[in-house]
């Protein structure tokens, strides 16, 4: 039994480690491409996007694939990150003059002021199931995005100052700032974000992400997946472990909403950037890439984030492209004889290794 399960644990560590080398890879691949020359500007602009989609559905993908719970807020999470990250950074100038310092900072902000709503949200949340839990933190993302949009903040010398109303009514001193202005967001935010560092977040979610999932608290968290009931009768706290999984989903996407904050000039709470279709794209990188699959969700999150881009000049035809290529990664991962045909490829390559080491 032993020498099992260390074979088990070995296997788990070998495939952790492939999935850390497929995004060092990329990483390199980007690299070696933009030092020849060839990266456009087009995609060198989808460069950090990619990365706090990857994140995002890495992230989803423990609630919605580990944890069992479908959830439709994460756009509201990132929200969160992003504001928090983007007002510490602006508020935080004139004492932190250091940039890349106080984006540090920043990711910590955004992620902890994340993981705090994904904990206050969690816990009367996670009391319900199925499509109720989709639909209250489908609300709670038009909740947060729709009370951001109509929030003033400004900072003089006597603090901070907050308004629903407008600009004015925050009495600011004549040499005071505003900070968030309503549906206009956030100006002015420095451009921290690069590709390199997104590459890192990257690594750094899996991190937190693969060691947690093969830890006694990820298999804790899948038991209640699988079977609530002979969880819970084999003295597994239910609320405890889904909380955790919950908070812990939510900071790491509170983290990539400080990534997505410090790409753009103007951060605004808007439909496109932080609306319900925002979370159904996140859900569907996780479906496509196969619910509970880290590594699918990398590779689904940065094909369907290009794709769009990259078939722009068959204007006519990419969005017919687009859903043709959703219908057959779908088919590919969902569909009982693809399933079957992929299994006895597996076989068979693991069959031809053996008569190689034999």
């Amino acid at each position: 039994m032993k020498i099992k399960a260390k074979g088990v644990t070995n296997q788990t560590t070998i495939q952790n480690l492939i999935t850390y080398a497929i995004v060092i890879l990329f990483w390199v691949f980007i690299q070696i491409w933009s030092m020849a020359g060839q990266m456009t500007s087009l995609l060198n602009g989808l460069l950090v996007p990619i990365c706090t989609y990857v994140i995002l559905a890495v992230s989803l993908n423990l609630t919605v694939g580990i944890l069992g719970e479908l959830s439709l807020g994460h756009a509201g999470f990132m929200c969160v990150g992003a504001f928090s990250g983007a007002f510490f950074t602006k508020a935080m100038a004139s004492v932190i003059p250091s940039v890349g310092l106080r984006f540090a900072i920043a990711l910590l902000v955004g992620a902890a002021v994340a993981a705090l709503f994904g904990f206050l949200i969690g816990i009367p949340v996670l009391r319900l199931k199925g499509d109720y839990l989709a639909i209250v933190t489908l609300a709670f993302g038009e909740i947060i995005k729709n009370l951001i949009n109509v929030l003033y903040v400004g900072k003089d010398s006597r603090g901070l100052h907050l308004s629903i109303k407008d600009v004015a009514s925050l009495n600011l001193e004549p040499e005071g700032e505003v900070i968030i202005k309503g549906a206009q967001g956030i100006t002015g935010t420095p451009k921290a974000s690069t590709f390199t560092v997104g590459i890192l977040l990257v690594l750094l979610a899996l991190f937190i992400i693969l060691n947690l999932v093969n830890s006694r608290t990820g298999r804790a968290i899948m038991a209640i997946r699988d079977n609530r009931i002979a969880a819970e009768s084999v003295g597994i706290n239910i609320t405890k472990y889904k909380l955790l999984a919950f908070t812990i989903s939510a900071s790491i996407a509170g983290v990539a909403g400080v990534l997505y904050s410090h790409n753009l000039s103007s951060l605004a709470a808007t439909p496109k950037n932080f609306g319900y279709n925002m979370s159904i794209m996140i859900l569907v990188f996780v479906v496509l890439g196969g619910i509970g699959n880290i590594r699918g969700s990398i590779i689904a999150a940065v094909i369907l984030t290009a794709l769009p881009e990259l078939l722009r000049s068959l204007n006519n035809y990419r969005m017919l492209i687009y859903a043709i290529v959703l219908i057959v990664m779908m088919l590919f991962n969902s569909a009982p004889k693809a399933i079957a045909m992929r299994e006895r490829l597996m076989e068979r390559i693991k069959g031809g290794k053996g008569k190689g080491a034999a």
